[in-house]
């Protein structure tokens, strides 16, 4: 049973989120996977850790609260998001992986436009080089095996809550151009990706985005990519399917 692509265009942000949680209820060993992939109006969305502090200047754009993992972030037009609806018992991988595939999906997409998509420490979501989006140099900020003090002994630092070494995240010379968050219930996965294509950066201004403070915020357009959004969304959902496709 391979994963569906269904394209929802532009929709209203709290009636997608109530469809992903009834179709995660209503889900079977049957139920088919699907990626759904939209745009949604101005809105800033809270995870359960969101912190209201993080809240700069909200204005007039509606702050919703969901059930998915991480602090605030913004959605709005010129952003593709994506929301993968996949059994992971199923596909035969569990959430660390499933976190690392969609990075994955993300950095595959923005090599297709020219761009070199990073992972940081510590930082879930993908990254790019400000003075250098298409540079292949590897980052001192990413994730990479270290010796645990207190063991003397190999481990990789996640930042995750099991990560025996832990590092303040490190966004110099960065920009944000992907963020995570996710809900999995029953071993089904839902809330998802969203990147950046050509957006009004100025509301994440507004917020210290994903509980950062500093952390800037960019899109394919800024850094000189000219694609719209539907090209990017075709690219992007390939990628996904690709990427989160079960184990052989």
């Amino acid at each position: 049973m391979g994963i569906e692509i269904e394209q929802l265009g532009h929709t209203a942000y709290a009636p997608t989120y109530a469809a992903m949680q009834a179709y995660t209820a209503a889900r079977t060993e049957t139920s088919p996977d699907v990626v759904w992939i939209c745009e949604h109006a101005a809105v800033y969305t809270q995870g359960l850790a969101g912190k209201s502090d993080h809240l700069l200047n909200p204005g007039a754009i509606p702050v919703v609260a969901t059930n998915r993992g991480g602090q605030v972030t913004y959605h709005g037009p010129g952003q593709v998001v994506a929301y993968p609806l996949i059994d992971l018992k199923r596909a035969g991988y569990f959430i660390k992986e499933y976190v690392y595939r969609i990075e994955e999906a993300v950095i595959r997409t923005l090599a297709h436009f020219g761009v070199t998509g990073h992972r940081v420490e510590g930082a879930p979501g993908i990254y790019v080089r400000l003075d250098d989006p298409g540079s292949h140099a590897l980052l001192p900020q990413r994730p990479q095996r270290r010796l645990s003090p207190s063991q003397g002994t190999p481990a990789v630092n996640s930042g995750g809550a099991d990560s025996p070494v832990k590092l303040a995240p490190d966004f110099t010379g960065l920009g944000k151009i992907a963020a995570l968050g996710i809900k999995v219930s029953r071993n089904c996965t839902y809330h998802g990706v969203a990147l950046n294509v050509a957006m009004d950066l100025e509301p994440y201004a507004r917020i210290n985005p994903c509980g950062y403070v500093g952390l800037r915020s960019i899109d394919l357009s800024t850094i000189g990519v000219r694609a719209s959004w539907q090209d990017v969304a075709d690219v992007f959902g390939q990628k996904l399917v690709s990427y989160l496709a079960p184990r052989s």
